[in-house]
């Protein structure tokens, strides 16, 4: 008889949360076209860079109070915190970044950025959000309103984290130097997500190690300078830097082991003024990345050890030699998920969204996250999703010759806002009622 009672009464668990997650699925439609479609609109045509989303951050620390949230603002520049308590029990946090990019708009939409503003050193420049966090900012709100409506579902601290300057890396170690958990409380539970045009909507990506470690590099070069038709009398920078360049792909490939990853790029060379004079100087500019602090370290003992060499190399006296500077305040470490809390999410996410919910398919890029800034020092178990924004159709066509799918930080970037926000709102709340449980 107790095993009849028991089988039922989970039978029972079971009806109830389908139809507690139908509900949440039908209300955010309602939500989208109530409130988030406009909020969407306004937050891609008005789109702020690093540091300055003044005006992001008005609008969402806005429609944040509307919902009851208690919401303090200015924290670490133009980032914001809005808590809202519910009783006893743990408290989770949800970051949303809220910066755009120096970038002007071509991807043809009719609610395309047209938007201006003068950037840090002095230059009007065109603004857009051309990596998707106006759906995140756009998603927090869906998230922080749902929550708030079904409070009788959850018990603990929500905090919401309107966060600036991931275009950066710098905004989520501005709050913390700005004391952001002595402030508000060291959550129990760190989660974000970001969209993303890689993926087809309706999906969602939850995998161990969702971005790379970066490091940003400068490599410093000093010559001799002389003229264009007597190189014989100097020693030629540009020579030397391209040396140096074509040095640094072996790095990666006899420094670290063949199975884990890591990435070299050259972004930038700028030397000398004129076709007939040989500079004096040479600078490279390089971006790292990396799975671990041990290849980390790997790699940038490898970019000093072809620089300086090289140096020797060309004959240049030891205190002339190529200096490596490395950006400490510009490097994030590697985003990886906790495991268990990752089991816990996955497991949720599948029973409430459906195991084809999920989009598995290995990494291809390097790219990175401040996100760790949060969780890294002191540890708090984190997990850092992505829901789908390209609509299977676009994928479709772009394999049979057609329009290829813009990547991040493209002009041409685009994301379907209302399957993203309604995916993002979906995975957020349902993250957040399984850590939050009565």
């Amino acid at each position: 008889m107790l095993k009849q009672i028991l089988t039922f009464t989970l039978v029972l668990l079971s009806a109830s949360s389908a139809l507690a997650q139908m509900n949440v699925s039908q209300r955010v439609g309602q939500i989208y076209d109530d409130q988030l479609e406009e909020l969407f609109l306004w937050f891609h045509q008005n789109p702020e860079l690093s540091f300055m989303e003044h005006g992001t951050a008005a609008r969402l620390a806005g429609e944040l109070e509307s919902l009851g949230y208690d919401v303090h603002t200015g924290v670490g520049g133009t980032g914001l915190v809005a808590m809202l308590a519910n009783g006893e029990g743990p408290t989770v946090m949800l970051r949303a970044d809220m910066d755009g990019l120096p970038v002007q708009e071509k991807s043809g939409l009719p609610y395309a950025s047209k938007a201006k503003q003068v950037d840090w050193d002095g230059n009007e420049v065109y603004v857009m959000h051309a990596c998707g966090h106006d759906v995140h900012i756009t998603s927090l709100v869906g998230t922080a309103r749902l929550m708030a409506e079904n409070r009788d579902q959850w018990q603990g601290t929500l905090m919401l984290i309107g966060q600036p300057a991931e275009e950066r890396v710098g905004g989520a170690a501005a709050m913390k130097r700005d004391n952001v958990w002595a402030r508000f409380g060291q959550p129990d539970y760190a989660l974000a997500f970001h969209v993303t045009s890689t993926v087809p909507t309706g999906r969602v990506v939850a995998d161990l190690a969702p971005y790379s470690g970066a490091d940003t590099v400068d490599i410093i070069i000093k010559g001799v300078g002389a003229h264009g038709a007597s190189p014989h009398a100097g020693i030629d920078p540009v020579l030397l830097g391209s040396q140096i360049v074509v040095g640094l792909q072996s790095v990666v490939s006899r420094t670290l082991p063949p199975r884990r990853p890591g990435v070299i790029t050259v972004g930038s060379f700028h030397a000398g003024t004129k076709h007939n004079i040989i500079s004096d100087g040479a600078k490279l500019q390089l971006t790292v990345r990396s799975e671990s602090r041990e290849d980390r370290q790997l790699l940038l003992d490898g970019i000093r050890r072809i620089a300086v060499n090289t140096g020797r190399a060309a004959g240049l006296a030891e205190e002339m030699l190529p200096e490596v500077v490395v950006y400490e305040d510009e490097g994030v470490p590697p985003t990886l998920n906790d495991p268990a809390l990752l089991t816990q999410l996955r497991g949720s996410w599948s029973s409430q969204l459906g195991e084809a919910i999920f989009h598995d398919k290995p990494r291809l890029g390097m790219g990175a996250e401040d996100f760790p800034y949060f969780t890294v020092d002191p540890y708090i178990p984190s997990v850092y999703f992505a829901v789908g924004g390209t609509p299977q159709d676009d994928f479709d066509r772009a394999a049979q010759g057609g329009e290829p799918v813009a990547s991040h930080h493209s002009p041409l970037f685009k994301i379907a806002p209302e399957p993203a926000v309604e995916l993002g709102v979906e995975a957020s709340v349902t993250a957040l009622l399984e850590l939050l449980k009565p």
